[in-house]
């Protein structure tokens, strides 16, 4: 049996709006300059501290960031997010061929909160969060804790992704990865991490599905 991981932002949902709000929160909260918004979204798919770390924030201050963020995030979140364009007929089409997961950077949390919203959670054995890990994407961790708690094989297994780091982690656990244009990243920047480019998470399925 196939195993199909996806990542979240970008790749099935998109929720821009609430995270550059909520990073505009966050910012405002303790008095400093918002960045632009299109400095923000180069950053999506990184860890939030690690984010406001790129963005000129102090590391021992980043925390206290977050949380800011986090707060105002879960408010909105529901509201701000939808799945993307063919994202509900990806995921009804890739639950026919293999098992489902999720391996996302956000709070796994408000990632099954978001997807139990928006009617989808159920298709999914398995999602591995920022705080079910020490190390996020691009280490391997994310997606070799999915593996196994799938008890999937690394050779049927795909990641499907719209940044360079869900490609790289997916190469260093051994699996098979797509990068999609739907998301945050290049065409140019996902073609340095793997061979396979599409549009979206249902062009990646139907992909995935050649290899049966």
């Amino acid at each position: 049996m196939k195993t199909i991981l996806f990542d979240l932002d970008g790749t099935l949902i998109d929720s821009t709006d609430a995270i550059l709000e909520s990073f505009g929160v966050a910012y405002e909260t303790f008095g400093r300059f918002v960045p632009e918004n299109e400095q923000i979204k180069k950053l999506i798919g990184h860890p939030l501290d690690k984010m406001f770390m790129m963005l000129g924030i102090d590391a021992l201050e980043a925390n206290d960031y977050v949380n800011a963020y986090k707060g105002h995030y879960r408010l909105i979140s529901r509201k701000k997010t939808t799945l993307l364009p063919l994202a509900f007929e990806a995921i009804k089409h890739a639950s026919k061929i293999a098992t489902l997961g999720v391996v996302t950077t956000k709070t796994a949390q408000y990632s099954e909160e978001l997807l139990e919203h928006l009617g989808v959670m159920h298709h999914f054995k398995v999602l591995i969060g920022r705080e079910s890990v020490t190390h996020p994407k691009p280490h391997p961790e994310p997606i070799q804790k999915a593996l196994l708690a799938l008890n999937a094989d690394p050779i049927q297994t795909w990641m499907v992704g719209d940044t360079p780091m869900d490609l790289i982690s997916a190469k260093e656990a051994g699996v098979k990865s797509i990068g999609v244009l739907c998301g945050y990243s290049t065409k140019l920047e996902l073609e340095k991490h793997t061979s396979l480019v599409v549009h979206d998470a249902l062009d990646a399925v139907k992909e995935i599905a050649k290899h049966l």
